[in-house]
C-alpha cells in the first residue's frame, strides 16, 4: 500500500497518514455558503480536495472512504438575496446548489459521499450547544447562545495565534452581552420575518462554526481523519469548530489532519467583488474554456502555495493538456491494461505534489511518442490513461476496458463510450440549466446524450438518473 504523507497544519509537518480504520477514512471539507455562483478562487478547494479523495479511493479502496461536503443553507447573505427578490430561502439554496454542482462537476469533481444541508441538522446542532452549556464550555445570554473561549485550554493550538491577534483577526463584535471579546455566538435570534427554529433559547438560527462540528459528528463520527478546506477558513472558522467539538466531546480531537489550501489571486491582485475582479467558473465556462483546463489550471501550483489566475495560466494549461491528447491521439498502439506508474504515485502521495506528477505525466508522453515498439507504445499510452483517471482528466480517460467477447473495435481490447464520470458532469450541468429556465439547453443536453447512448429519466421529485441504451 502507497504511504501517503500529508502537510498537517495542526503539527506544521508533513505526517504519514495513518487512519483510524483503513476500511472507514473520513474526510470532512467546508463547502459553499449557496447565495450566489461559485467563483474560480471557491472551485480550489473543491478540486485539490477531489485529487486527495481520488488518491485516498485508489489506496484503499472505493467503499473504505467516506467524504463529506456541506452546503451552507442559512445565512445572513442567503436571507438577504432571498429578500431581494422576494423568494424563500429555499429557493436560492436550491438554485445555487444545482448550479454549483454543474460548476464542480465541469471540472470533473466527483460528487462526495456525502452533502449535509446545514438547515436539514438544527436539531444536533442544538444538542450539541445544550452539551456544551451543560459542561461549562458555553452559556446563553440575551437569546444567543455564546461559546466561552476561556474554557478551552488549547484554544488557538491549530492557527497559533495570540488572544490579541485572534480577536482582531475574527473581526468580532464585542457585544455587551458577551463575557469575553473572543466568545463567539452558537446561536442567534431570529426575528419575526426571518428563518428561524425554536430553542431552549428562543426562536432563532445556529451561528456559523457550530454547523460543521454537528454534522460532522452526524455523518462521519467524533475524531476524523482528515478535516480540510481554503487558508481563509483555517481562523476563526476551523479554530471554533476545534475548540466546540473538543469541549462536547470530552477532549476528541475533531480531527487527526488539518488540511489547508493557498489562496488564488487574479493577475496578482488580491480577488475581491469591490475590485471587479471576480471570476466564476461559470463565466470561464461560457467563454469557451473546457472544464478539465480550468482543472488543471488549479493543479499546476502545489495546493499550499499560492496561485496567480491569468490567462497566461489558462494557456498553459491548455497547451499541457492538448500534448498530452494529441500523444494520445496520434498512436495506433492498443490499450492495455496498466497501473499508474510508480513515480507518480510517489508524488502524488507526497502531500499531492502535482506539479511533479505533472513532470512524471511529461515523461510517459515523451515514451509514447518515442517508443521504439508498439509494446512500449502501448504501456505509455495506457499509463497516460490511468493517470488521466487519477487526476480527473476527462480527455485521457475516454476509453474502458471491456471483456474480448464484447469488442466494438478490431483488433483492439476496449470499447470507446463516454465515462460515468462525463455523464454525470453533463446531468449536472442540464439540472443547472433546468433551475435557470434555460430549457434550451437542458433539451441540447438531454438530445447529446441520447445521441450517445445515454437515456435519461427525470423523477418526480426532481432528481435525473440515466442509463446505457
Amino acid at each position: 500500500m502507497t504511504e501517503i504523507r500529508l502537510y498537517n497544519t495542526l503539527t506544521r509537518k508533513k505526517d504519514v497518514f495513518t487512519p483510524a480504520d483503513p476500511d472507514r477514512v473520513t474526510m470532512y471539507v467546508c463547502g459553499p455558503t449557496v447565495y450566489n455562483r461559485a467563483h474560480i478562487g471557491n472551485a480550489r478547494p473543491a478540486v485539490v480536495f477531489d485529487v486527495l479523495f481520488r488518491l485516498l479511493r485508489h489506496t484503499y479502496g472505493e467503499k473504505a472512504v467516506h467524504y463529506a461536503r456541506n452546503f451552507t443553507d442559512i445565512d445572513d447573505k442567503i436571507m438577504a438575496a432571498a429578500e431581494a427578490e422576494g423568494v424563500p430561502i429555499e429557493t436560492i439554496t436550491k438554485r445555487y446548489e444545482d448550479f454549483y454542482r454543474a460548476d464542480m462537476g465541469a471540472l470533473g469533481v466527483q460528487r462526495p459521499t456525502y452533502e449535509p444541508r446545514a438547515t436539514e441538522h438544527v436539531a444536533q446542532m442544538i444538542a450539541m450547544i445544550e452539551a456544551l452549556i451543560e459542561k461549562g464550555a458555553a452559556y446563553a445570554a440575551e437569546g444567543h447562545a455564546l461559546f466561552d473561549i476561556t474554557k478551552d485550554a488549547d484554544y488557538g493550538t491549530l492557527s497559533r495565534r495570540g488572544q490579541d491577534e485572534m480577536i482582531t483577526g475574527a473581526r468580532v463584535e464585542v457585544a455587551p452581552y458577551k463575557k469575553n471579546p473572543g466568545d463567539f455566538v452558537l446561536w442567534k435570534p431570529s426575528a419575526a420575518d426571518q428563518p428561524g427554529w425554536d430553542s431552549p433559547w428562543g426562536r432563532g438560527r445556529p451561528g456559523w462554526h457550530i454547523e460543521c462540528s454537528a454534522m460532522i459528528e452526524a455523518h462521519l463520527g467524533t475524531t476524523i481523519d482528515i478535516h480540510g478546506g481554503g487558508l481563509d477558513l483555517q481562523f476563526p472558522h476551523h479554530e471554533n469548530e476545534c475548540a466546540q467539538s473538543r469541549c462536547a466531546h470530552g477532549g476528541a480531537p475533531l480531527a487527526q489532519v488539518w488540511m489547508h489550501n493557498g489562496f488564488l489571486s487574479m493577475d496578482k491582485e488580491k480577488m475581491s467583488k469591490s475590485l471587479g475582479n471576480v471570476v466564476t467558473v461559470g463565466e470561464l465556462l461560457e467563454q469557451g474554456h473546457k472544464g478539465e483546463t480550468l482543472r488543471l489550471a488549479l493543479l499546476m501550483a502545489h495546493y499550499r502555495q499560492p496561485l496567480d489566475w491569468n490567462d497566461r495560466l489558462i494557456g498553459q494549461a491548455k497547451a499541457m493538456l492538448d500534448g498530452f491528447a494529441n500523444a494520445i491521439r496520434s498512436s495506433d498502439a492498443p490499450y492495455v491494461e496498466a497501473e499508474v506508474p510508480a513515480a507518480v504515485l510517489a508524488a502524488l502521495a507526497d502531500d499531492l505534489n502535482t506539479p511533479a506528477v505533472l513532470a512524471e505525466m511529461q515523461k510517459v508522453r515523451k515514451d509514447l511518442t518515442t517508443a521504439g515498439s508498439e509494446a512500449e507504445a502501448s504501456k505509455a499510452k495506457s499509463e497516460l490513461h490511468a493517470i488521466g483517471r487519477l487526476l480527473g482528466l476527462s480527455s485521457l480517460q475516454t476509453v474502458v476496458f471491456v471483456e474480448p467477447a464484447t469488442l466494438h473495435l478490431p483488433g483492439q481490447n476496449i470499447e470507446v463510450v463516454v465515462s460515468d464520470e462525463r455523464i454525470t458532469q453533463h446531468v449536472a450541468t442540464r439540472a443547472a440549466a433546468k433551475a435557470a429556465k434555460n430549457w434550451a439547453e437542458a433539451d441540447r443536453i438531454r438530445d447529446q446524450l441520447k445521441a450517445e447512448g445515454i437515456i435519461l429519466e427525470d423523477k418526480p421529485d426532481g432528481t435525473t438518473v440515466w442509463r446505457r441504451a
